[in-house]
């Protein structure tokens, strides 16, 4: 991958000539988003964020970090935590925002530790990919949990982007999980390598936590078919 979102935040950062990144996904138009967006602060961040940091305890690991926002707010009230992501370009810019345990990782990666918050923001289902991988990665974030720990997790049910069919349903591809995308990046000229990246509804996510033996809460329902939600063993 050519890593241009962690270019974004770099450029950002560092104050090189930052420009808007261009997401595109398979069943939406190109659409610009303002890299400042990432570098947010408690106060700018949407309620689901506010909320899961807010309920964040303990020993805690941030997937998917990107700039790093989350991180930095819980490092500042004193809590141990650490963040991760697979960009090296985002990584670098953590570092320079001050965080101070911040590794260019993958979940899967991570052996031997345990911890009593995971979060993953933004939406923190996109990692999964597809609804198939879904439960090989609650397994793996179930294996990181202490006892009384807790991930928090973020999605939208995407239901509402499809169109209504001629008996007022949605119509809806046959061919898989509606909530499995693609997703294309475009910054400054440069096209970054299509991957998958999935939006589950709450219900679909509840049931593939039973299935791996965990439970899941309805936290907070947002104002555009987002949520978050709690899960635990």
């Amino acid at each position: 991958m050519k890593d241009l979102f962690g270019k974004a935040i770099l450029d950002y950062q560092t104050n090189n000539y930052p420009q808007d990144l261009i997401t595109e996904t398979s069943i939406s138009e190109a659409d610009e988003m303002a890299v400042s967006y990432l570098f947010r602060n408690f106060e700018e961040m949407p309620k689901l964020e506010q909320k899961a940091l807010q309920l964040s305890k303990g020993k805690i690991l941030d997937v998917g970090c990107g700039a790093g926002s989350h991180s930095l707010y819980l490092q500042e009230k004193g809590f141990d935590v650490t963040a991760i992501d697979i960009s090296e370009n985002a990584i670098k810019a953590c570092k320079l925002r001050g965080l101070k345990k911040v590794k260019v990782k993958d979940l899967a990666s991570i052996t031997n530790e345990k911890f009593d918050t995971i979060l993953l923001l933004m939406n923190g289902t996109g990692i999964f990919g597809t609804l198939e991988k879904c439960g090989s990665y609650l397994s793996k974030l179930k294996s990181l949990l202490n006892e009384n720990g807790q991930i928090l997790i973020d999605s939208s049910d995407i239901i509402y982007m499809f169109d209504e069919d001629e008996d007022g349903g949605k119509w809806i591809p046959s061919d898989g999980y509606y909530g499995e995308l693609t997703f294309t990046i475009q910054y400054k000229g440069e096209t970054e390598e299509t991957f998958p990246w999935l939006y589950l509804d709450y219900n679909t996510l509840q049931n593939a936590c039973f299935a791996n033996d965990l439970q899941c809460e309805l936290i907070l329902e947002g104002e555009h078919f987002d949520y978050l939600a709690k899960i635990t063993l």
